[in-house]
């Protein structure tokens, strides 16, 4: 049994054992100053709940406009070099958090610090596709996001430990923690080996990238878009379903604490479950149709809970939960093949940053429509919420299709091997670290882990 258990803990490989550490520093330090981030901006810097939201909102829309021309540096400059100066500039920006006093400060902070985020996302995405061998991408992120999960948690402990204290100066020292955390992870980055496209020379970097840019490519714009749709699981988990719990079931609040808690441990324990036996086109598009059916289900438990008394309430809204988080974990998988399969090789930097754009007018109307629809149409909203994914379900798979076209006709087929992930393309996967990969001129949706 301990064996057993020990053996599911184990990287698959050590290369994915050091990626996973990674997530795990990013997660730990950023989940410590989210936890306290609202008492820190409030009582800290001194600003209202109004401005916090506001200087976000700002903010989110600078990482919009940035996503793109953030995913070009990445393809000019190399993906490990852009993924360790945007944890050396995140590190740099919260050791300057205790210093901004006033809205115009917190506003050009937040605003720098999002900026930086999305260099270090379409980094890390494009870096992790290109450096792990194909038959080892999926369950590779699986892992690691299993890692970047156990990362928030310890991260949230340690900002909950904070607020114990009930003191400013321990607040004072949280991005400090933070800061030095990111520091830790800028140099980890460092160490780890370069991937193809940072192989690239100087006189390399001068020259154009050859093909056509991920904004021309509607398939990948599709297909990111209906991503977007999909994410919006997590609207269900950690909005609309608590909402409706509070306002339209007798269940008791407490209950939201354990909703998030089985929501984090299946984020750690089950990610190599359900990525198991995702590894090209065909088998990412079930796990979308088993995620799509998660949320179908999700809706379809929620609603019934308006009518029910008691413990079948409470046990119903905690299977809802589970069912929503399944949606998320079979997403997971999914995405990670399609961001293998679906770029070109030579620009996943660029790719990257097109799927952040896409990607968010596919879910920044969720919150809500979502909201309005539950709370105000009642088991006629949730049915259209359900409807609204089964459509998204049905237009990805033509959409996967035209995208994996459209890399046909415009990325030569021994640079396109390197986008494949099956396990059986052992040949043309040794390609996934190689320099002919990368071309003589060339140059993923996540975070900087």
């Amino acid at each position: 049994m301990l064996s057993a258990l020990l053996g599911r803990a184990r990287p698959p490989s050590p290369l994915a054992g050091r990626l996973s550490v990674q997530s795990l520093l990013f997660a730990l330090g950023e989940g410590t100053f989210m936890t306290g981030s609202a008492v820190f901006f409030t009582k800290i810097v001194g600003l209202s709940a109004a401005q916090v939201g506001l200087g976000l909102t700002l903010a989110g829309i600078a990482a919009f406009l940035a996503a793109v021309p953030m995913g070009k540096l990445v393809d000019r400059y190399g993906p490990k070099k852009m993924w360790a100066v945007s944890a050396a500039g995140q590190a740099a920006m919260f050791a300057v958090w205790p210093f901004i006093t006033d809205f115009q400060g917190y506003v050009l902070m937040a605003v720098a610090m999002e900026v930086i985020g999305a260099l270090g996302g379409a980094a890390y995405g494009a870096y992790t596709i290109d450096v792990l061998p194909p038959d080892e991408r999926v369950k590779s992120r699986a892992y690691m996001y299993s890692a970047l999960n156990l990362g928030f948690t310890l991260g949230s402990v340690m900002g909950g430990i904070a607020l114990a204290f009930h003191s400013n100066e321990v607040l004072h020292a949280l991005p400090w923690f933070t800061a030095a955390v990111f520091l830790v992870n800028a140099a980890a980055v460092t160490r780890l080996p370069k991937a193809s496209h940072d192989e690239r020379t100087p006189e390399d970097r001068k020259l154009r990238i050859p093909g056509p840019g991920p904004l021309r490519n509607p398939g990948w714009l599709l297909t990111t878009f209906f991503s977007g749709v999909f994410w919006t699981n997590q609207v269900l988990l950690n909005v609309v379903i608590p909402l409706w719990l509070v306002e339209q079931t007798d269940a008791p609040r407490v209950l939201l604490a354990f909703l998030f808690a089985t929501n984090t441990v299946m984020c750690i324990f089950l990610p190599m479950v359900t990525s198991r036996g995702v590894k090209d086109l065909p088998t990412a598009l079930k796990a979308i149709r088993l995620s799509s059916t998660f949320f179908v289900l999700s809706c379809l438990i929620t609603l019934a809970t308006h009518d029910t008394v008691g413990w079948v309430t409470i046990a119903l809204v905690w299977l809802g939960h589970v069912t929503v988080t399944g949606a998320e974990l079979y997403l997971s998988a999914a995405s990670w093949s399609f961001e293998a399969e679906l770029m070109d090789p030579r620009q996943r930097g660029a790719y990257q940053g097109a799927a952040e754009l896409s990607g968010t007018l596919g879910k920044v109307w969720a919150p809500a429509a979502y909201t309005f629809l539950a709370l105000s149409w009642g088991a006629a909203g949730w049915l259209v919420i359900a409807g609204i994914i089964l459509l998204a379900t049905v237009a990805i798979h033509p959409s996967t299709r035209l995208a994996r076209r459209f890399l046909e006709r415009h990325v030569p087929a021994d640079v396109l091997a390197d986008a494949r992930s099956s396990s059986g393309d052992d040949e043309e996967g040794a390609d996934a670290v190689s320099p002919r990969a990368a071309d003589v001129s060339p140059p993923e949706p996540v975070g900087s882990r």
